[in-house]
This record gives C-alpha cells, sequence and structure tokens, in this order.
C-alpha cells in the first residue's frame, strides 16, 4: 500500500474518533480509496482517446481536454469497479444500495446509458425527477458511485497533462480535465495562493483567490466568507452576486497536505451551513 494512502486511512481514523456522526461516510470513502488504489494499479489501458494535437488548443480556448457529455470510449474497466463500488454500498448503506441494485438491474446494465444520462443532468434535474427527498438521496449516491467509477482513468489523464495545464495558465473556475466545478479548494504556500479541486479526476489547478469560479465576480464587496470558531483552517467563500459558494482548506500552518476528497467530507456541516445561508 502506498504510503500515501496509508497517511491518508490515518486521517480518516482520526476524523472518525473527533467526529462520530461521519462515520458512516468515511469508513464508505475508506473502502473506496483502497479499492481505487487496486483499480489505479491495474489498468490495463487508457481509456480516454486524448488528441495530443488539441490538448494546447483546447486549454487555450478554455474547453476541458475531456468531453464527458461525449461517451465515446470503453467502459467495461469502469463498469467492473462500478460493480465493486455497489457491493461496498450495499455492505455500509444496505437499504440505499438495495433499492438502487433494484433500480439498475445489474445482470442486464447498460452502464454507458448510465453514465451518459449522469453527466448530461444536473443536479436539479435529478431532484425534479424525484418523487421524495429518499428519492434524492438515492440518486446522489448513485451519481456518486457512478462518478467514482471514472476516478482512475480521469486520474491518469490528470497526471499526465498537468505541466501543459499549468502552462496555459488556465484561468477558468471548472475542472481543465473533465469540466466538472469545484466545490472544495485550498490555501497554499507561503504567499497563500489558491487551487481548486476537482473531485471528478482529482486534479488542483490555482485560481484567482479574489474571484468567484462560478460566476467570474472579481467585486471585493459581494464577496465574502465565513468559518467557524475553533475551526479556523476551514471556510466558505461565498459570492453575494451569484450566491454559490466552495469550501476552502488552510493547513499551511499545520504544515501538512489535505487529501481533498476527505476533507470535503470532513467539512459537511459547512455545506449544511452555507445552505442555510441561502447558498448553493
Amino acid at each position: 500500500m502506498a504510503k500515501a494512502l496509508k497517511d491518508t486511512l490515518k486521517t480518516i481514523e482520526h476524523y472518525k474518533s473527533m467526529s462520530p456522526h461521519y462515520g458512516e461516510l468515511l469508513d464508505i470513502l475508506e473502502e473506496i480509496l483502497i479499492l481505487r488504489e487496486e483499480y489505479s494499479r491495474k489498468m490495463s489501458k487508457d481509456i480516454f482517446n486524448v488528441d495530443e494535437s488539441l490538448v494546447e488548443t483546447k486549454l487555450a480556448g478554455g474547453f476541458p481536454i475531456i468531453d464527458l457529455s461525449r461517451i465515446d470510449f470503453d467502459l467495461s474497466e469502469p463498469k467492473d469497479y462500478f460493480i465493486n463500488l455497489l457491493d461496498i454500498a450495499k455492505k455500509r448503506t444496505p437499504e440505499e444500495a438495495r433499492e438502487i441494485i433494484d433500480r439498475l438491474d445489474t445482470g442486464n446494465l447498460d452502464f454507458a446509458e448510465l453514465v451518459r444520462t449522469n453527466f448530461a443532468s444536473d443536479e436539479t434535474d435529478m431532484e425534479e425527477e424525484s418523487d421524495d427527498e429518499s428519492d434524492v438521496h438515492i440518486f446522489d449516491l448513485l451519481g456518486f458511485l457512478i462518478e467514482e467509477s471514472l476516478r482512475p482513468y480521469l486520474e491518469s489523464v490528470s497526471g499526465r497533462y498537468a505541466g501543459a495545464i499549468a502552462r496555459a495558465h488556465w484561468s477558468e473556475g471548472y475542472c481543465p480535465v473533465c469540466g466538472r466545478e469545484p466545490k472544495i479548494g485550498q490555501l497554499k504556500d507561503e504567499e497563500g495562493r489558491r487551487y481548486l479541486f476537482c473531485n471528478q479526476c482529482g486534479l488542483k489547478w490555482n485560481f484567482n483567490r479574489i474571484k468567484c469560479p462560478f460566476c467570474g465576480n472579481e467585486d471585493q464587496q459581494t464577496l465574502a466568507y465565513f468559518s467557524i470558531e475553533g475551526e479556523e483552517k476551514y471556510r466558505v467563500d461565498v459570492c453575494n452576486k451569484c450566491n454559490r459558494y466552495v469550501k476552502t482548506v488552510d493547513f499551511r500552518e499545520l504544515k501538512e497536505e489535505p487529501n481533498l476528497d476527505v476533507e470535503d467530507i470532513a467539512t459537511l456541516h459547512l455545506d449544511i451551513l452555507a445552505d442555510e445561508e441561502g447558498y448553493e
């Protein structure tokens, strides 16, 4: 097991002892991270057909390297990963997982259509199609598992083109690899430079600290943040123009490099607070 994963698992155990109410979610994440590393090691091929000659042009024009709305790649390995992820969900959240499996008919699963529907739909569409709050929760879990099924393969792309992305000085608030919007970011270095994190492909990219990643607002009068007393290493950056928010972690004083997948779950209370304040 890689040292980075061992360190992350230690962090998860620490958070489980400090915040028992996140225990179930952190248990699921723990198993997923172990399984993710296994699939990352045994990937037999690159499933995304990236045209090398277009990478610089796409980045310069503000277009992500991969268009996830076009499912024209081999999903056989991600499908296998997805089935194994369902097994984790079935063990950890049996009632929700059973309903998902009943819906999917995994014996005749059209995984390509499942992926296509997930990436073609936004959260609002999914909520409108759901009949009740429980239904929305099931859809959220399903979407998370679908997205995770592509994570090892997208991480490979992120690693391969990190240099090209840095040279392109990407300035958009969405991921330059897969186009997903960030939920969490990080302040790094002595200068406090801001990096946004993509939960879909694991990429971090530098972004203007005084700017909303969602609407591009740079008016300091309408940009703000809030934090919780005693948790100053976490804050929520909000935009009062578009009413969107992104969480931010600052571990510079701790001299640590956080795993932002873990921190995203460990800061769910900040999502609740942001929602209560009217931010999306």
